[in-house]
């Protein structure tokens, strides 16, 4: 196949053998990225104990791989674009696994930290081309029929993370949840290069702005570091590794502002912020996914250091809230598209506030699943179930049509840098210090201060949600009454909990 945009009547057919193995390589490349952030915090706890890791090393296990991946996500799908969308898919793909092998053979946290990083790049490449394949290969007629089966098919491989994750860290160990993407990434890069016809955008224009991914890069890096290095008593070594790059992550955003203000075509364009109910659905993500990041970096720690969970009991505790996603985000979809936004964005926040207060029962040594964990983590399912489809619905219809992907590829940002900065942050509002996570007694205080925190912030969202998000159903909000927005999301099934859903085309804001 020649490396140019498919036309509609071209295209392939979801129903033919073709159809089928693009469909498998593509749920595939993006099932391994998200199995992957799904089983290393259940790791969290063996790999401190295995190399001897300090909190703030885990820390960094999780935010050097959400650093690269939230700067370079938007980059990533432009790229593909420009010089075919299977090619740069099949380099993140290899790009993954090379750096997860990388992990697997960590002998520090500084090796396993600087790999994380590295894997985060290929899954900014391999995440957003996984989409761009499935929108641009299908004909006109199965796009969106294609869409829906990725992102089913997506929930079903998040739903198997905890599974697989507790398995293999209880099994053969840690180094495993890395080690298994090589076969995978093998198999999809196979499929890739023999049925997977090549694809990019003619009209893709402009020069790419990799200035603004590394100013926001560095932006989030030296705030981050600054809020992991906090703890400890003032001094001068403490100034310097604290205030230091919090004061240069600051100045570096507010340069990122000014260059994205002056770009032709920037990275983040600032016009979509011109519509008050597209800022207000960002602030309300921004407190809904730090909450959610939060619960589901300290949960498996809680669990296994202050529960005696093992990795594999850890994991499933967690499989109501990805089942529950999985299975009711659609109906709450459609439910808010009938009745309006408003109602579940104010409720799912109240409820899943409920929840986390719920988990504060656990107990060291003698949590009960049936009677302390599950009925906390199925009210939280049930509350988060409730706002996921509803908060991209509104997110669309907030922008014009045109601008629906941007609008996506936006607000799925904000989430990842909403986790990676709770994170960091959390563990220093609840006075969790660097050696204070292997300890039964601290862990289980600390989790309990740490879920009133996020419960707050739910707490937060909803009320701000019932003052901010406008009555009615959602063909009602919108920018330009004469050309209505597309109010409901392709991905429907939605449980990777960590972000809400990338709709096609959210990479156009990098170009």
């Amino acid at each position: 196949m020649t490396a140019v945009e498919l036309p509609a009547s071209a295209g392939v057919r979801l129903a033919s053998p073709r159809g089928r193995w693009v469909l498998a390589c593509s749920v595939l490349g993006s099932g391994m990225a998200l199995l992957d952030g799904t089983v290393v915090n259940i790791a969290l706890p063996r790999i401190g104990e295995d190399l001897g890791s300090s909190l703030a090393d885990l820390q960094w296990t999780v935010n050097g791989y959400l650093l690269t991946l939230a700067g370079l996500i938007l980059l990533g799908g432009s790229l593909g674009d420009r010089y075919g969308r299977r090619r740069v898919f099949v380099i993140g793909v290899v790009w993954f696994a090379l750096a997860s092998a990388l992990c697997g053979i960590a002998q520090d946290s500084a090796m396993l930290i600087a790999a994380r990083a590295l894997q985060g790049v290929g899954g900014a490449l391999l995440t957003p081309g996984s989409l761009a394949l499935v929108q641009s290969t299908f004909r006109q007629e199965d796009r969106a029929k294609a869409v829906g089966a990725w992102s089913g098919l997506g929930g079903v491989a998040g739903a198997v993370g905890p599974f697989l994750g507790g398995y293999l860290v209880d099994g053969p160990g840690w180094r495993w949840i890395f080690f298994i993407n090589v076969p995978i990434a093998a198999v999809v890069v196979a499929v890739a290069l023999r049925h997977v016809p090549e694809s990019r955008d003619r009209g893709a224009a402009g020069s790419f702005d990799v200035g603004g991914g590394a100013l926001a890069a560095l932006s989030l890096a030296g705030i981050t570091y600054a809020l992991i290095s906090a703890s400890g008593h003032v001094s001068l070594s403490w100034v310097l590794r604290v205030i230091v790059p919090a004061v240069l992550g600051v100045v570096c955003g507010v340069v990122f502002v000014r260059v994205e203000g002056r770009r032709e075509h920037p990275m983040l364009p600032l016009s979509v912020f011109s519509s008050k109910l597209f800022t207000s659905m960002n602030v309300l993500t921004v407190c809904l996914y730090a909450a959610i990041g939060g619960v589901f970096f300290l949960l498996p720690v809680e669990l296994q250091i202050a529960a005696g969970y093992s990795a594999l009991r850890a994991g499933v505790a967690t499989l109501p809230v990805t089942v529950l996603l999985l299975v009711l985000s659609a109906p709450a979809g459609g439910l808010a598209q009938r009745i309006g936004p408003r109602p579940l964005l104010t409720l799912g926040p109240l409820i899943t506030g409920v929840g986390l207060l719920l988990l504060t029962r656990i107990s060291p040594g003698s949590a009960g699943y049936f009677t302390e964990v599950l009925p906390a983590v199925v009210v939280q399912g049930l509350g988060m179930s409730m706002f996921v489809a509803p908060l991209t619905a509104t997110v669309l219809a907030s922008v014009r049509v045109d601008h629906s992907g941007v609008a996506s590829g936006v607000n799925n940002a904000a989430a990842r840098v909403a986790q990676l900065l709770v994170v960091a942050a959390l563990p220093l509002a609840i006075g969790l210090s660097n050696q204070a996570y292997r300890s039964p007694h601290k862990v289980d205080v600390a989790f309990g201060k740490a879920m009133y925190i996020c419960a707050g912030l739910c707490g937060i969202t909803g009320l701000l949600a019932a003052v901010l998000v406008p009555a009615g159903p959602l063909r009602e909000v919108g920018v330009d009454e004469d050309e209505p927005p597309r109010a409901a999301p392709e991905c429907r099934a939605h449980c990777a909990y960590p972000t809400p859903p990338l709709e096609p085309g959210a990479h156009k804001a990098a170009r």
